[in-house]
């Protein structure tokens, strides 16, 4: 739970005739994370080169393009994928001829179809331009092809009639405003025929979008409005029976086209795979990373497809062994909702802590120590479970984020009772606690010491990450070491004792340590390159290194400094939503001094603007404590995802 799994490399030697069953059962499996092996050895004669493995993999890719095509012509979705005991690997000169087949069924009925709603969107376009003229007794033929005189018909902004105007002084020309409806006028321009380019150019210019009709439409407007709406209801009715062909197409090809696409996409995954192995004369190199717990069951199944593999494993001991080893984390349950936040900052390094389980203990908890209020948070609980539920089909993907908001606003709704404040209300419940605005420096003083102690957690875990990696540099001398965390907690025990005046340490003991602390994390690099044998120990003169260390001190002490101060804001904004619930209710009374209508109508929505944006707020807040004051006491990021083989796409954890 608080470190990714262990991980073991594994590499398998396979003979040629065994590699696609080798294969199959990796991808089975679902926990062998490949590496690309091709450059560990060099192809020999008597086995298929890389570029046939390159080849099927494309030409399968080839294929699920092309069934992926048919499926979206026939609206039919992929559907969930089968188990993968059920998928089996298909020949491409098998599954080409069906996918052919497949294609030409649908192929003429899609052409069709997509030409006949080209047809009806064009159709629609003319309605538009001719209806604000439709009581016209204009005949539009008259105005095509005439010898001496360029005629245009068309609609244009009423603002924009002066600019043509001026646009068209130096030629002799007509503007005739056949009507004006709102902001567009219905306009003819007529002028000699010697100068259509330059009217041309006018017209445009000033937005005048001509009315354009094929030669087939004669008549007024309204005639050609009549032979129109008799072509779409035509083509309406064409378009209704394609589609009913279409229906009986997808209900009778819907498995056939699901079963083809995950038996091409799973062959594809393999050759892809296969493309990736080592070769030798007359055998395959697969090197990659598989969980330790599953390295037992999964040797065991390699060896009942053939007894002839070769398996060896390693585990990396050196540091620079696990720089590249893939990361997977194993959250249960509620935790992989969290582990999403986690994952936004970066994913953990190997043997590096995971922060899953801490940021599931503190973010609820600091979310709702500054939203604590027992009416608005079970809101977010049922907003929260609302996401949670799925019923909503464009919010799905927001599962996740529900369990949060669930969580968090259980939380929340704690605090609300130990605040006693309910939609803002502070007269209804009693305060098991205190009240925020009434007692302000003690909620302030009270987040400020949270702080020091999750920064006093993020400080241990540090040390321990840097225990475990064998970095002695970083565990002992730097900011977020053993001297970075006596110096903090020195700094915090003497202002303890100004400001309460108890201390179980004396505080000259203190300020020794302090001291101490500060000058071994001011001249870290050079102890830390001292200790790991790295000659010399201080680059440069030894002049200029003082002068950077003496501002990297005070660019330490200041971080001290804010990241404890940042946690004044929990307590602030504890405060702010009383607050702002008190400021709801002087609107309302405003609104309505006897409580009608007026004011429940500002307390409700008030109070949704409380739980809506002040929930934003403080979400960001927390995460920002997450990231910027806690994380950066242990927490490195940059782990290699882990991406396991499988038959059948799936997300990587």
């Amino acid at each position: 739970m608080f470190y990714p799994q262990k991980m073991t490399e594994i590499e398998i030697i396979v003979p040629e005739q065994h590699v696609l069953a080798v294969t199959r059962v990796l991808a089975e499996q679902g926990v062998f994370h490949q590496e690309d092996a091709r450059g560990y050895l060099r192809l020999e004669a008597g086995l298929k080169s890389a570029d046939y493995w390159r080849e099927e993999s494309s030409a399968y890719a080839s294929l699920e393009r092309r069934i992926l095509a048919v499926m979206q012509g026939l609206e039919v979705d992929e559907g969930e994928p089968p188990p993968a005991d059920q998928v089996s690997m298909i020949e491409i000169e098998a599954v080409r001829p069906a996918v052919e087949r497949l294609e030409q069924e649908t192929r003429g009925l899609i052409e069709e179809l997509t030409n006949e709603q080209k047809k009806l969107e064009q159709l629609q376009r003319y309605i538009h331009q001719l209806e604000p003229i439709a009581d016209m007794d204009v005949e539009i033929s008259a105005l095509r092809n005439l010898r001496y005189i360029f005629a245009m018909l068309g609609i244009m902004p009423v603002d924009n009639l002066e600019r043509l105007h001026t646009s068209l002084a130096r030629i002799p020309f007509v503007l005739l405003t056949l009507r004006k409806e709102g902001r567009q006028a219905v306009v003819l321009l007529l002028g000699a025929k010697c100068n259509s380019d330059v009217l041309e150019r006018a017209a445009r210019s000033a937005y005048l979008n001509p009315l354009s009709l094929p030669e087939a439409y004669r008549g007024t407007p309204a005639q050609i409005l009549e032979t129109i709406h008799a072509d779409i209801e035509r083509i309406q009715q064409h378009i209704t029976e394609r589609k009913g062909v279409m229906t009986e197409l997808h209900d009778a090809r819907t498995q056939q086209l699901r079963t083809l696409l995950w038996r091409v996409r799973a062959s594809r995954m393999l050759t892809d795979a296969i493309e990736r192995f080592g070769r030798l004369r007359y055998s395959y190199l697969i090197v990659g990373w598989v969980p330790t717990v599953h390295l037992e069951n999964l040797t065991k199944r390699l060896h009942q497809v053939s007894d002839k593999i070769l398996i060896e494993t390693n585990t990396p001991k050196r540091r620079s062994e696990r720089q590249d080893v893939p990361v997977a984390l194993d959250n249960p349950g509620i935790l992989r909702a969290f582990q999403q936040l986690v994952m936004t900052y970066g994913r953990p390094r190997y043997e590096e802590i995971d922060p899953t389980f801490l940021i599931a203990l503190t973010f609820p908890l600091l979310f709702g120590a500054m939203f604590g209020d027992v009416g608005h948070s079970l809101i977010l609980v049922l907003m929260g479970g609302l996401l949670v539920s799925r019923k909503i089909r464009a919010l799905r993907g927001m599962a996740d984020l529900g369990t949060i908001i669930v969580i968090c606003g259980l939380v929340a709704t704690v605090f609300g009772f130990l605040y006693g404040s309910v939609f803002g209300m502070e007269n209804v419940l009693p305060a098991l606690w205190l009240r925020p605005l009434d007692d302000i420096m003690q909620i302030l003083m009270t987040t400020i010491g949270m702080g020091v102690v999750l920064l006093s957690v993020g400080f241990i875990l540090g040390i321990i990450n840097a225990c475990i990696a064998r970095d002695w540099g970083r565990l002992l001398f730097e900011h977020n070491g053993i001297a970075g965390a006596v110096l903090y907690l020195s700094l915090v025990g003497l202002v303890t004792e100004v400001f309460l005046n108890k201390m179980l340490i004396p505080p000259l003991v203190l300020i020794v340590l302090a001291t101490i602390a500060g000058v071994i994390v001011m001249f870290s690099e050079a102890l830390s390159r001292w200790i790991g044998g790295q000659r010399p120990v201080v680059e440069g003169s030894i002049g200029t290194y003082i002068i950077q260390a003496t501002f990297e001190m005070v660019d330490t002490l200041i971080s001290i400094l804010s990241n404890t101060l940042s946690y004044v804001r929990v307590g602030a904004f504890a405060v702010a939503h009383g607050g702002l619930s008190a400021v709801v209710f002087i609107l309302a009374e405003m609104a309505g001094s006897t409580r009608g209508i007026g004011y429940w109508i500002v307390v409700i929505v008030g109070n949704l603007f409380i739980v809506g944006f002040e929930g934003l707020i403080v979400g960001i807040q927390s995460l920002r404590l997450e990231y910027y004051e806690f994380f950066s006491k242990f927490f490195t990021g940059g782990g290699m995802r882990y991406t396991p083989l499988t038959l059948l796409p799936r997300t990587s954890r």
